[in-house]
């Protein structure tokens, strides 16, 4: 190691009390971070791409320093939802470290790494106060029935007002409106409880049926729309 001439010429002090790191809240217990390996905990972290033309949801479950479990979940672009892929299989078996330097492809994978990768050395994670943490596979938790990703969409436009597409509970099929042109409910089907059904045998129409559900004031109002074609 190199010195400048004028560091070389200083007297030396000695340093006082080294109390190294804060301690950080990691599955229950209190730990002082010195390197990769002391970090664990379940996270998530939000990305986006330059452009903001997409977002990711990046969860991981991280133990000793590494990536045991990730969850992927992309939205608004097709070439990051294809990217998503490359990243599933990247991340598993890296250390936490390993991965904030991997090229994920999309920047907005990159910059939810960014963002988990602080919320866990800092010691924000879902798990901080939880004892050993969650099991591998607890990430799942995070989706709906049939394990697809919650998404909400809806439209809108000053001249003809709201259009909901896609909510929590599933796929929009029709909204209901009342006497004044406000929407006060609307009928869903369940996709991934639909699907589900479908790959247990059970026959299209079938459980088309049995997943279709309403909420709001939808039963009895004085008129229905379908929001993508009215």
């Amino acid at each position: 190691m190199n010195y400048s001439h004028e560091v070389e010429s200083m007297c030396t002090l000695t340093k006082g009390p080294h109390h190294g790191p804060a301690p950080i809240p990691e599955e229950g217990r209190w730990v002082k971070a010195y390197q990769i390996s002391d970090i664990s905990g379940l996270s998530h972290g939000i990305g986006w791409c330059a452009p903001q033309q997409g977002a990711c949801k990046l969860t991981l479950n991280v133990k000793n320093g590494i990536i045991e479990e990730a969850l992927v979940e992309t939205l608004g672009c097709s070439g990051m939802t294809h990217s998503a892929a490359m990243a599933g299989e990247i991340l598993p078996g890296k250390t936490l470290l390993e991965a904030l330097n991997t090229d994920l492809v999309c920047d907005a994978i990159n910059v939810a790494m960014r963002e988990i990768f602080k919320q866990l050395v800092y010691g924000r994670s879902q798990t901080a106060f939880s004892e050993d943490g969650l099991p591998i596979g607890a990430s799942l938790e995070d989706l709906g029935k049939g394990l697809r990703s919650q998404v909400g969409t809806i439209f809108s436009t000053g001249l003809k007002g709201v259009r909901y597409l896609e909510l929590a509970e599933g796929y929009i099929l029709s909204v209901a409106v009342d006497e004044n042109g406000e929407a006060i409910g609307y009928k869903f089907v369940k996709v991934g409880k639909m699907l589900e059904d479908m790959r247990h045998g059970v026959d299209p129409k079938t459980a088309f049926e049995k997943n279709v559900g309403t909420y709001g004031r939808y039963e009895n109002a004085p008129k229905y729309i379908d929001p993508r074609e009215e």
